[in-house]
């Protein structure tokens, strides 16, 4: 009889697994459809023609308020989001929203979005002083709005972008197609630009990268092209939990290696000149006829309050640093012991250069390691020199690259407009401090 039953039980198992099997088309189109969420994008039209997979429609940005990351706690990394004017949030979401090809984090940066000392007014500022539309007249005094896109795929975004809208690429490009256009963005430091490009009024540059890209060199400090852009204010159009996480542990690295570099008892504005200058030391721009060489102080001057919010949360988390939030001095403990725990922390390839100059622990202990670094006291010059050597060669090549993307008549009149202001820049009597940020 135990026998029977244990049969018995075991065709009664099968006959169940067969079912479901049988069942799971069946079932997913009854009862699992009832839990999906709703369409994004209803159409109640009867005329309404569906659109290819190939063409999505765009996602329609969030016009008050950032909704929070389901991923992350609802006020993780809040000092990323920079408050703008509502008419600027107005334009640039407009902006992005015009764009099919999917994007999964963007940003918008620069003298376009925030005051820079030297420029008259932000691009978004004249734009809409006037009717935002596409035949409006570009201001040539307006400075260009600066867009940056992370995608999944990027020859997937280049071939929707470049069927949308052709006039952004070269003729080469569009020849050659999205894979040549991807193969070319993938060259250090990873990113595709498309300059000087009329909308809404202004001129836009916007460059693309892969969410991968971006996130490594956030973390890593691969090549500091990406993450020393996002050591600066920005407005973040498009946001990403994988992307809020490790611009965290970006800016909180750029404090690290500003402090290393600043004395006991300093100001605020040293310490937001020393972070802006990240990305600026060892760019070639800087020491050639292409930049305003007075850049970071003029990006400084201008946006002292967006700063703040940036970092300031950040420094008095950290061991050793005070900052009282109604002043705008700085102390810091600059003994070995201390500096050592921010050293250790600094993102991996600045350490795997500054081993390089150090040489690797032997018998030492990890600890008297670091502590031996950290009292040497050309520290702050050997670090600037690591980061210069980090930054130069992808800074060259992506300088480069821009011939190949933007074209010859571009990448002429884009050097013209930078030149001028490296005149300006020498006028004005300006000083950069490259060598110390």
């Amino acid at each position: 009889m135990l026998s029977a039953a244990r049969n018995s039980r075991t065709v009664s198992t099968n006959t169940y697994l067969i079912a479901r099997c049988l069942s799971t088309e069946a079932s997913s189109t009854s009862s699992d459809l009832h839990n999906l969420p709703p369409p994004k994008h209803p159409d109640s039209s009867p005329t309404h023609k569906p659109r290819s997979s190939m063409y999505p429609r765009p996602r329609p940005a969030h016009p008050n308020r950032y909704q929070p990351l389901q991923d992350l706690p609802p006020t993780f990394g809040r000092n990323q989001l920079l408050p703008v004017s509502n008419s600027t949030r107005a334009l640039l979401e407009s902006m992005v929203a015009q764009f099919d090809a999917p994007i999964r984090y963007a940003f918008a940066y620069g003298s376009g979005v925030f005051e820079q000392d030297g420029y008259g007014s932000t691009a978004t500022t004249s734009a809409i002083t006037g009717q935002t539309s596409v035949s409006k007249p570009i201001d040539p005094n307006a400075p260009m709005l600066d867009f940056m896109f992370a995608v999944t795929h990027p020859a997937h975004f280049h071939s929707i972008n470049m069927h949308q809208h052709p006039s952004h690429y070269t003729l080469h490009s569009r020849i050659f197609g999205s894979d040549y256009v991807s193969a070319v963005q993938a060259i250090t430091p990873g990113v595709w630009f498309n300059t000087m490009i009329p909308m809404n009024g202004v001129n836009i540059k916007y460059g693309v990268t892969t969410i991968d890209n971006l996130c490594s060199d956030l973390l890593n400090w691969n090549t500091l092209y990406l993450a020393g852009r996002m050591h600066k204010p920005l407005r973040i159009i498009k946001d990403d939990a994988r992307v809020r996480l490790t611009q965290q542990v970006n800016l909180t690295s750029a404090v690290r290696a500003a402090l290393l570099t600043l004395p006991e008892n300093f100001s605020e504005t040293e310490l937001f000149e020393r972070i802006a200058g990240i990305s600026y030391n060892g760019d070639p721009r800087m020491f050639l006829p292409a930049e305003n060489r007075g850049k970071v102080g003029n990006i400084v001057r201008k946006q002292g309050p967006q700063f703040k919010e940036l970092y300031h949360r950040l420094v008095v988390g950290l061991p050793g640093v005070h900052w009282p939030s109604n002043t705008h001095q700085i102390q810091q403990d600059v003994s070995p012991q201390a500096r050592s725990l921010h050293l250790r922390k600094l993102p991996v390839n600045l350490i795997f250069h500054l081993k390089q100059k150090y040489g690797v622990q032997t018998k030492e202990e990890e600890n008297q390691y670091w502590v031996r670094v950290a009292g040497d006291k050309d520290l702050p010059v050997v670090l600037n020199q690591e980061i210069r050597n980090i930054v130069r060669r992808p800074a060259t090549i992506q300088t480069m690259k821009g011939m190949v993307s933007a074209g010859l008549g571009k990448s002429l009149k884009y050097s013209s407009d930078k030149v001028k202001k490296w005149w300006r820049g020498t006028g004005t009597g300006s000083t950069n401090n490259s060598d110390s940020s």
